[in-house]
């Protein structure tokens, strides 16, 4: 079995986020994501600081993650690019 990459980590994260109607908690992101809490640290770090993710709170305080229109941007780029890998049989 082979490592996932960073750039599929990456798309795995938003397209969770987008599969649970744009608003997961990041408790259960982590969990759905299948990695390490601490990797999942970093990468969650690093989306919110490329502004692909956002964080935002209820009126209860709790947070939740959304994805930004860079986010939905990512995964279709992702997309294209898995489409060109799959065509050239690579």
């Amino acid at each position: 079995m082979s490592k996932r990459g960073k750039l599929e980590i990456i798309y795995t994260m938003l397209i969770i986020i987008r599969e649970h109607d744009n608003s997961i908690k990041p408790t259960p992101l982590l969990r759905y994501t299948n990695i390490s809490s601490q990797s999942f640290s970093e990468y969650y770090n690093e989306l919110l600081n490329k502004e692909l993710i956002r964080e935002e709170f209820d009126n209860k305080k709790r947070k939740y993650v959304t994805l930004t229109d860079k986010g939905f941007e990512y995964i279709e780029k992702y997309k294209m690019i898995l489409g060109f890998i799959e065509e050239f049989e690579l």
